[in-house]
């Protein structure tokens, strides 16, 4: 098993090129849980992936979308589960569809923990603020055991 690493990033740039440099581990089918508080650089980490996987256009939070799929390499989908009503479920909006077909970079995903058990590898990535514009930035890989933080 990899064990837990910590990164401190200092700028909204090294948070994006964390995610970069991150998106070179993962596989399609892979599920990335990104949790921390408003603000905290989950966006920018995505927004770093994607740009690696080769997307030009711009890359937003999906808060109000629920969910944006690039078609890059390899696919990635960025889902924000932020505004999830309680009635509504990861299947309602399309998103356990997309799991195995994509990276799935997933905000909020204490919204929706049953999205992440079973056996599906799920990569935790736990966002704090660590002063100023400095981000500690915990990333767990996947186990057989874990499945969750």
């Amino acid at each position: 098993m990899m064990p837990v690493e910590v990164y401190v990033t200092e700028s909204e740039s090294e948070t994006q090129a964390l995610g970069a440099a991150f998106l070179l581990r993962c596989r399609v089918g892979d599920v990335v849980a990104l949790s921390g508080p408003l603000g905290a650089g989950k966006t920018a980490f995505v927004r770093g992936a994607v740009r690696a996987a080769g997307e030009r256009g711009t890359v937003r939070s999906p808060t109000f979308q629920l969910m944006h799929r690039y078609e890059s390499d390899p696919p990635i989908l960025h889902a924000d589960l932020y505004r999830l009503e309680s009635a509504v479920t990861g299947g309602e909006f399309g998103l356990e569809d997309e799991l195995d077909l994509t990276v799935a970079f997933i905000e909020w995903p204490e919204r929706r923990p049953a999205l992440f058990k079973g056996e599906r590898a799920t990569w935790w990535v736990e966002f704090r603020f660590a002063g100023n514009d400095a981000r500690e930035i915990e990333i767990r890989p996947p186990s057989d055991t874990d499945s969750g933080p």
